[in-house]
């Protein structure tokens, strides 16, 4: 009985994990916009900094001090999907430009 319960057991366990860092990250702005995923990040860069130092006198440890990041995800995206647009809004024009060098080339080869 235990070697069936196991395997559903362990599952359940997954499936909760799962749907708890996604509602984490739904509630904390993450799959939303850029610019709320922007001011998650902010937050995050504010407060993982005095957890970590807290953890770290606790346990005893000595962490070199965090590097500072100037990213900001919502210019990356952005950047991201105007470079994707705009090769797909050339990809016609360039399949054409290809396919007659493609024939020229054929048609050399023949000759």
């Amino acid at each position: 009985m235990a070697a069936r319960l196991l395997p559903v057991l362990r599952f359940v366990i997954k499936g909760s994990l799962a749907g708890a860092a996604v509602y984490v990250a739904y509630d904390q702005g993450l799959l939303g916009s850029g610019t709320e995923g922007a001011e998650a990040l902010k937050k995050a860069q504010a407060a993982l900094p005095p957890a970590v130092r807290e953890w770290t006198s606790y346990m005893g440890w000595e962490l070199p001090r965090t590097p500072n990041f100037d990213f900001s995800p919502s210019d990356s995206w952005n950047k991201g999907v105007h470079t994707v647009m705009s090769a797909l809004s050339v990809a016609p024009t360039r399949a054409c430009e290809y396919t007659e060098e493609g024939w020229k080339y054929v048609k050399d080869l023949i000759k």
